[in-house]
């Protein structure tokens, strides 16, 4: 089936306060729709056909400068979930990797819809619409990968990378595989973790306050209701199982779009015009964060 990877004219983003964007999460929490997510090691999902990470979105990458925005002088990092190499190198991936608080494999092939269009591709997507967005706002923004090499990174130099660019702000970007039924976003915060390598104390108030403004921004901008799964209807769940945020040391989060089992959240996910308004309230969010 091909799918259109087109992009809508962009827009500028839009603060919000943290209060306003929690209240935004608390009005469409009543209309939730809506298993266990699939996050940075979930189950392998089914091997897709013809799902090469290509985008055409607008995809600036520095060799301009970068306009003289509201986010001048601030550094993003946008995690582009999954890798779609990953699939072809299944013995690498799974290869245990230090979180801090135990092990666990490399990186997961990610999830996809049921006629294949697979979460690595969904997720490189939306990374370079917002990758556009927040550049267009002035800031310095690095993608952990853009399908440029065989597999991964790991899920430990994936947080690696966010700490050595001193990020302002790390945004990973997934969509879920769960159950029919099961429907919506959820913004995954990182729990106070001491161990190991890991120690989150100096992140888990940040990463709180990014979160939820990013929520908050999310559902106004695509309509989505939090997770009516995971969350308790907040959009927010908070995890210490997640080595991308056990070893974090700057302010990062993880957003599940959607759930791409489900028929009625696959096909706002395989939608363009949908992937840019997703793009559109993480921006948002990542701007009222960084301004606030």
């Amino acid at each position: 089936m091909p799918y259109d990877d087109s992009p809508p004219p962009t827009r500028r983003a839009r603060p919000l306060s943290v209060a306003a964007a929690l209240a935004a999460v608390c009005l469409t929490a009543a209309g939730c729709g809506g298993g266990p997510e699939t996050g940075e090691a979930g189950p392998a999902s089914p091997r897709p056909g013809a799902d090469a990470a290509t985008s055409a979105a607008p995809t600036p990458t520095g060799k301009q400068p970068l306009p003289k925005g509201p986010l001048a002088g601030r550094t993003v990092v946008i995690d582009p979930g999954h890798n779609p190499g990953n699939r072809d190198h299944t013995r690498e991936i799974d290869k245990q990797v230090d979180i801090g608080t135990g092990r666990k494999e490399c990186d997961t092939t990610g999830t996809a819809t049921d006629d294949g269009y697979a979460e690595a591709r969904f997720t490189l997507d939306v990374s370079h619409r917002l990758r556009a967005l927040l550049e267009a706002e002035g800031a310095r923004v690095r993608l952990t990968h853009d399908a440029d090499r065989p597999f991964g990174p790991c899920i430990d130099e994936r947080a690696r990378i966010g700490n050595e660019a001193k990020a302002d702000a790390v945004v990973s970007v997934h969509a879920d595989g769960s159950a029919v039924g099961n429907r919506g976003f959820h913004v995954i915060l990182p729990a106070g973790v001491k161990g190991g390598g890991a120690d989150t104390s100096k992140i888990v108030k940040s990463s709180a306050d990014l979160g939820a403004r990013i929520a908050g921004h999310f559902a106004r901008t695509t309509g989505s209701a939090p997770s009516n799964y995971i969350g308790g209807n907040t959009g927010l769940d908070t995890r210490d199982d997640l080595g991308g945020l056990n070893l974090s040391t700057v302010p990062k989060v993880f957003v599940e779009c959607g759930n791409m089992r489900d028929p009625k959240d696959a096909a706002l996910l395989t939608a363009a015009s949908w992937r840019q308004k997703a793009a559109q309230g993480l921006a948002d969010g990542i701007t009222s964060y960084l301004k606030g």
